[in-house]
Formats: C-alpha cells, structure tokens, sequence
C-alpha cells in the first residue's frame, strides 16, 4: 500500500486555486477600476501558490500521470514569474499582462497534450479538456497581444484571461485525475476515488 495523501492534497490545491483564479478573474472583470498594485500582488501571489501546487502535483503519483506531467518545470516557471511580479506588483499593466499572456499559452498548449493523451487512455471526458485548452489558448494569445490600450480594458481582459486559466486547471483536476484508494498488486482492480 502507498500512501495517497500527496495526490489528495495536489488535487485539491488544483481545485481550491483554479477557483481562487476563476474568483480573481470575475473580480477583475467585475471591478476592472482596481488598483494595479494590487493586481500585481493578487496575481503574484497565485502563480507562486499554484507553482507549488504544480511541484506537489508532480512529485505525486497520480493513477495515469497526465494531469501533473509537465508541472516539474512549468511550476518552476510560475514560481519564478510570480515571485518577479510580487518583487514589482506596480510595473506596468502592459509586461504583466505578456508575462500572464505568455504563461496562459503555454498552459494551454500543454493542457492540449494532455487531452490527447487522455483520450488515448480512453478518459470520457478529454474532449472538455480539450475545448477549454483551446479556449485559454484563445485568451492568452488576446492577452499577449493586448490589441487595447485602456488600463480597465486590459484589466478585463486579464480578468477573462484568468478565469479561463481557472476553468481549464479546474476541468483538468476534476476529468484527468484518480486517486487510487488502496494500491493493489497488478491484475488486481483498483478502487477509483473521485
């Protein structure tokens, strides 16, 4: 028997953090006056939070490794692009939405791997994963690229940004992983906990 209590708290800081960015990103849409210092440390903080999730997430043995397989370095990567945001939470609304453009892509494309995959292990739901990454893809390409020039305007945009970076993760936790309740040896059917 192995232990499943790193793939449990993975899972649900998946979960808890792509609902805190479906939340940060209604927030912004809703309210696009705030101030950008504290965009900057609202989202600073949640790339650093989600990158040790990612890291958890990954060092963690999930039943079919497809949701945590390219966290090593993307969490890395997150760390790193929140922690530089929080050492400068007021730089200019244009480098933090590249920077957050730039990561939503990436995740995306990523995410969109991990559909394929998913369907080769015959998962029901990869098709959903699949829309989704497609949809941030969408998204973070807008936000890259940043076509508008209003501060509110961006703000928006970074709202919808993240609340599709939100969504996706959230899809990708609750359809790609499986918790295993007891490990068995093989040729023994394991017990699927959701």
């Amino acid at each position: 028997m192995r232990s499943v209590k790193l793939i449990r708290a993975a899972k649900a800081g998946y979960i808890a953090l792509s609902a805190t960015f479906c939340a940060l990103g209604l927030l912004l849409i809703l309210r696009p006056d705030i101030s950008v210092d504290w965009i900057g440390v609202l989202v600073g903080a949640g790339l650093v939070a989600f990158g040790v999730i990612k890291l958890v997430g990954y060092f963690s043995k999930d039943l079919y490794r497809l949701a945590f397989q390219f966290d090593l370095a993307f969490g890395c990567l997150l760390i790193a692009i929140g922690a530089m945001i929080l050492l400068r939470p007021g730089t200019a609304m244009n480098v933090l939405c590249v920077a957050m453009g730039v990561e939503i892509i990436a995740d995306g494309l990523f995410k969109v791997q991990t559909a394929m995959d998913a369907r080769r292990f015959g998962l029901e739901r990869w098709w959903l994963i699949f829309l989704v990454a497609l949809a941030a893809v969408g998204m973070g390409v807008a936000l890259a690229l940043h076509p508008a020039k209003g501060v509110e305007t961006l703000v928006t945009l970074l709202g919808v940004s993240l609340l599709a970076e939100g969504a996706l993760n959230l899809c990708v936790a609750l359809c790609a992983v499986k918790i295993i309740a007891h490990q068995r040896p093989d040729g023994a059917a394991p017990r699927f906990v959701q």
